[in-house]
């Protein structure tokens, strides 16, 4: 069963339950980890299925180079050892995006987090919960018509696509 829904309020009015579960394929990256931002700072636990089906718009070579050159930031500290750790796999890339639209300075946002699932594909212990498909975050209604999905970013990045 899968509701198709617009905005942010009318996920919160017609499905009243503290767990939602969001399918990501075909929304872009960024507008849906806005919303899973936001319903995990309101006390909803949120499931995100299918999270490799994600697009980010763009081109699909500068949004992988941009990716790629954060692989290659180096610390100050010994850069040869050392380097901030950046996530290759489509789940943590996508928590990734939601973590940084949670607060940073106080403690919700590391709650929040702690109410954000990701999976790849769809699980079968969420296969009898009602699916939510958020309009708004979708990739077709958008003038720009270029975009690479997170899976592609991912192998691009290094990913070997365990869990697929």
């Amino acid at each position: 069963m899968t509701y198709e829904v617009t905005t942010l309020e009318d996920v919160l009015n017609r499905l009243s339950v503290p767990e939602l579960v969001i399918d990501a394929e075909g929304a872009v990256l960024g507008r849906l980890a806005s919303y899973v931002a936001k319903l995990a700072l309101m006390g909803v636990r949120v499931y995100v299925v299918n999270v490799e089906k994600a697009v980010i718009t763009g081109d699909k070579k500068r949004v992988v180079d941009s990716y790629k050159l954060l692989l290659e930031v180096k610390t100050h500290k010994n850069p040869y050892r050392h380097a901030p750790h950046r996530p290759r796999n489509p789940i943590n890339i996508f928590k990734k995006a939601v973590k940084g639209m949670l607060p940073k300075e106080n403690w919700l946002g590391k709650l929040a987090l702690k109410r954000v699932k990701a999976y790849i594909g769809f699980p079968e212990e969420l296969k009898n919960k009602p699916v939510i498909k958020i309009v708004d975050t979708l990739a077709e209604h958008l003038k720009r018509r270029e975009y690479i999905t997170v899976d592609v970013v991912a192998r691009e990045l290094g990913w070997k696509g365990v869990g697929l």
